[in-house]
């Protein structure tokens, strides 16, 4: 009785259903990348529609299920269901594309004794193949992505392929202990223990022979540390093939610089022989799996900058013709190539070496950080327009970077602005936020929208410091935190449409549905400055020629100024702020910017 009554409580307390969504516009599959507006979310920190799958189905405590919503670094309940019952609120902020967390089955819990944590974030895979427990089913992924689809919304997957779940141990390292990369020079595959050793695999050379003749020479794992795998764990890992401990690099912990950057293992995470062709073939069969049993529209690549070039130019055509025989002709592939410096150059390296079709653009945010959250010159912004050339084909390739303010990794856009001006009032840090979103939503890239942030969200860092519950949270340093634009904390659910922030957003959203310019147009640059101040380009209708001028203020002072405007341009409209009905002389447009705030003039 009292378990029934808790139930009727449970479904009384939650939210009504979603409203069916309206026919979907048939071709929401023909749009191109950058058509896109994504939304970002970890499913546990999303919704909790389902509190049966809390603890994964596992029995005992924090450390067996990894469920304590009390805590930061463990499960807190949200799951798929949750995401599909607030498609509406998603949609309605104006994405049209979501980009799902990791959903892959994961090892629960990791760490040392006391210093446990859990996979809620989705990064500790141990079963490619299903979904794990905590979030749902495999049923209810295709169930998000059916009625994702049915609202004419793509769902983009967050794949991993550099690492699995850490089970791999080394005789020579205290278990879930940093254990000290060790080098090919000191420690090559020929030889056990470095030039002393007793010889092994002789020949044996992964650069100089891809082949898998040459790979099936490597039968003896021990020529860096003794890897062995726990009691219990022999059969940990879905697909079988990921068990087989010579598939990976067994070196220790990498240091993120040299060979250890792809060689090494990421936090202690197992790091695969990814330039092995059966970690290559079978990585493929895996994720061409997904594509053909549910149909996603693409994938966002994690630590895609730790695996070696060879592989990303077997496994993207290999999607992109998976996809295609599917009836997917756009499928969008970005990888994480993550950098805290605005260099553009290192991005597209991994689009002309890797051939990546897309990277996230960290230079973006780097970019609007210094100008907008700080006090950089919006020369800034020029420079990294500057270098879109370098691309893999060009500035046009460059539309199709997804472009980002912050992340569950890096911590959130308004926490850098909170840093860069600390005396700042709330009023001045919201219209930073607003500001830095319309330079997001307009400039060239696929804007990309982390949850929470609509809302005010504001952290206290990256990593578990950003990663707060949309639903009521029960973390207190959660909790403890001053959102911007509203008066509540996350100790009350946070899907308010009327946030301002979540209104600005929805409009500049709106506005780039409206205008193609926004979203397909070529982007010319017209004033930028050593100070903060005023940044401006003009964007153009790809069909028509119809230019967009966006001018936006970097600083506390108004600004009046000319901009340089196409001589064909002879009468504008302002679509936010003012713009003149016509240029005061051909070529030449004056506009008045108010202090923080931008201008959006369409040609007529």
């Amino acid at each position: 009785m009292i378990a029934a009554l808790a139930i009727l409580l449970a479904a009384a307390a939650a939210p009504p259903p979603a409203v069916p969504a309206p026919p979907p516009a048939p071709s929401y599959r023909e749009r191109l990348p950058q058509d896109e507006v994504i939304y970002f979310a970890l499913p546990d920190r999303f919704d909790n529609a389902d509190p049966s799958n809390d603890r994964g189905g596992l029995s005992g405590d924090r450390t067996r299920t990894g469920y304590d919503p009390t805590a930061k670094g463990f499960y807190h309940g949200g799951d798929l269901k949750g995401l599909t019952r607030r498609l509406d609120y998603i949609q309605g902020l104006g994405a049209t594309a979501l980009w799902v967390g990791p959903v892959f089955k994961n090892k629960p819990v990791q760490g040392a004794k006391g210093a446990e944590s859990a996979g809620y974030h989705g990064y500790w895979i141990t079963d490619f193949t299903q979904v794990d427990p905590h979030l749902g089913s495999n049923a209810d992924f295709k169930a998000l992505v059916d009625a994702a689809h049915a609202r004419g919304m793509k769902v983009y997957m967050d794949i991993i392929i550099n690492h699995t779940a850490d089970v791999i141990k080394y005789r020579e390292c205290v278990p879930d202990q940093y254990c000290a990369y060790r080098s090919r020079a000191d420690h090559p595959y020929t030889r056990r223990g470095g030039l002393t050793g007793a010889p092994i695999n002789p020949g044996f050379a992964g650069e100089g022979d891809g082949s898998a003749a040459n790979f099936a020479r490597l039968t003896d794992p021990n020529y860096a540390y003794t890897p062995y795998i726990p009691a219990g764990e022999a059969k940990a890992k879905t697909p079988a093939w990921l068990n087989d401990v010579t598939l990976y690099h067994n070196r220790g912990d990498s240091t993120f610089a040299g060979e250890s950057s792809t060689l090494g293992d990421f936090s202690g995470l197992d790091d695969l022989m990814t330039e092995n062709p059966r970690v290559v073939t079978g990585m493929i069969q895996i994720f061409g799996d997904w594509i053909d049993r549910f149909g996603v529209d693409g994938f966002r690549i994690d630590t895609a900058q730790h695996v070696n070039p060879e592989f990303w130019q077997a496994f993207v055509p290999a999607m992109k013709a998976r996809a295609a025989a599917r009836g997917i002709p756009n499928f969008h592939i970005f990888g994480e190539v993550s950098t805290g410096d605005m260099d553009p150059a290192r991005l597209a390296e991994h689009t002309r070496v890797d051939g990546l079709p897309a990277v996230l653009d960290f230079a973006f945010r780097r970019a609007v950080i210094d100008t907008v959250g700080g006090n950089a010159g919006t020369e800034e912004l020029n420079r990294l327009f500057f270098a879109d050339p370098l691309y893999e084909g060009g500035a046009a390739a460059a539309q199709q970077l997804p472009t980002f303010l912050g992340n569950h990794d890096n911590g959130r856009f308004a926490l850098f602005v909170k840093k860069g001006f600390p005396q700042a009032s709330d009023a001045e840090l919201l219209k930073r936020v607003i500001l830095g979103h319309a330079m997001l939503l307009t400039l060239r890239g696929v804007p990309t929208i982390y949850s929470g942030d609509e809302q005010g969200f504001v952290g206290t860092g990256g990593d578990q410091d950003a990663r707060e519950d949309m639903f009521a949270s029960k973390v207190a340093s959660y909790n403890a935190n001053h959102l911007l634009g509203t008066t509540k904390t996350t100790a009350t659910d946070s899907f308010d449409p009327a946030h301002p922030l979540y209104r600005a957003i929805a409009t500049l959203a709106k506005l780039r549905v409206e205008l193609p310019a926004l979203r397909r147009g070529k982007q010319v640059l017209r004033a930028y400055g050593d100070k903060p101040g005023l940044f401006a380009v003009s964007r153009f209708d790809p069909a028509t020629g119809r230019e967009v001028l966006l001018a936006f203020n970097t600083s506390t002072a108004p600004i009046d100024a000319h901009v340089l405007v196409e001589t064909r341009s002879t009468a504008f409209t302002a679509r936010h702020g003012q713009c003149p009905a016509t240029p005061g002389a051909p070529g030449s447009l004056a506009l008045a910017i108010p202090p923080l705030d931008y201008v959006i003039c369409t040609a007529q």
